[in-house]
């Protein structure tokens, strides 16, 4: 049984200097974690309306009240394809936001370690379009343009991620940077995804060409990104976020699966439903869709996949003696 607080480990927990933060095979599939390396973010933001003398027990601040956390990127090889889930903050911070968040822009040699070509890699997905989950999408070059990180990627985000960061709203304006993504539009390499139609987006649809024009961009309403790689709306941190199932079967017959579930549960400290963030654009969203998430998770043992856990980048969870969900020992 897992503690309360979630900090047993089945296999000791990554260095703060590996580059490679954890390896494991899901049926045929091999993952592999890769990082941007950590940053720091306000501890008050990331808990929201959790005092501060509550997490502190799971997690120290420094002395600006800042807590550590990862930018963990998921390779999985599937035999057939590449995929990469989130790619970090990148190199195009400037340098007042890298001094606030003490990022290291490591992503690229996270993957050289790791084994991974930039030009093999055949799929990336974004879950959302924050500055913290598409910085590597694209590479700042020392004469300032910026280009496609990998050249022969398909991408895949949110129809309704790109029109809303393209407002430029005073609420969320400073997490959507128009050069993590634009070089792609241009390129035509992202495809924008509309699960099942829901939203209604078109390749010339209205709500993309604020606050300029675009040319068209492909619109998919099939969840499915490769065999065995889906993806699933997931709001609340934002109103389109998706989460990533990963599914496969292994030589035995036996089918594993795992979620890659983003800034809906961004580290094993947030599996509380109610421990949402300041961040959040709808908290009590957030609330009934982690609920919805963890009645699935839980019973049918998928392997949760955290998005800015530094330690932690993967594990099963279950309910604890108190009925709460943690880590499973």
């Amino acid at each position: 049984m897992a503690s309360e607080t979630g900090t047993i480990h089945s296999t000791p927990p990554p260095q703060d200097s590996d580059l490679v933060r954890g390896r494991r095979t899901l049926g045929d599939f091999d993952l592999v974690f890769c990082s941007d390396g950590s940053y720091l973010l306000d501890g008050g933001a990331m808990f929201g309306v959790v005092p501060k003398t509550l997490w502190q027990k799971r997690t120290p601040a420094d002395e600006a009240n800042r807590i550590l956390l990862g930018l963990n990127t998921v390779v999985i090889r599937t035999g057939k394809h590449v995929v990469l889930v989130e790619t970090g903050i990148g190199n195009k911070q400037p340098p007042k936001m890298r001094e606030i968040h003490a990022n290291q822009e490591l992503l690229p040699a996270s993957l050289a370690a790791a084994g991974v070509r930039v030009d093999e890699v055949t799929h990336v997905i974004n879950t959302h379009l924050h500055f913290d989950h598409c910085g590597w999408n694209t590479t700042l070059h020392p004469d300032g343009s910026v280009t496609p990180t990998f050249p022969n990627a398909r991408h895949f985000a949110a129809a309704g991620e790109l029109a809303h960061g393209r407002l430029q709203l005073e609420r969320d304006a400073v997490s959507y940077l128009g050069p993590n993504y634009g070089p792609l539009i241009a390129s035509g390499q992202l495809t924008l995804l509309d699960p099942h139609g829901a939203g209604g987006f078109t390749p010339d649809d209205s709500r993309l060409a604020a606050p300029t024009p675009l040319p068209p961009i492909t619109i998919q309403t099939s969840t499915e990104i490769v065999p065995g790689v889906w993806v699933e709306p997931f709001p609340g941190h934002t109103a389109s976020m998706l989460a990533v199932h990963l599914e496969s079967q292994s030589h035995a017959g036996a089918s594993e699966h795992a979620c890659y579930i983003s800034d809906l549960i961004p580290t094993h400290h947030h599996l509380d439903p109610t421990w949402v963030m300041g961040y959040d654009l709808d908290p009590l969203t957030c609330i009934a869709q982690r609920k919805r998430f963890l009645a699935r998770a839980i019973p049918e043992r998928w392997l949760v996949l955290f998005t800015h856990d530094h330690q932690v980048p993967a594990a099963y969870v279950e309910w604890n003696e108190k009925g709460k969900p943690v880590m499973a020992g």
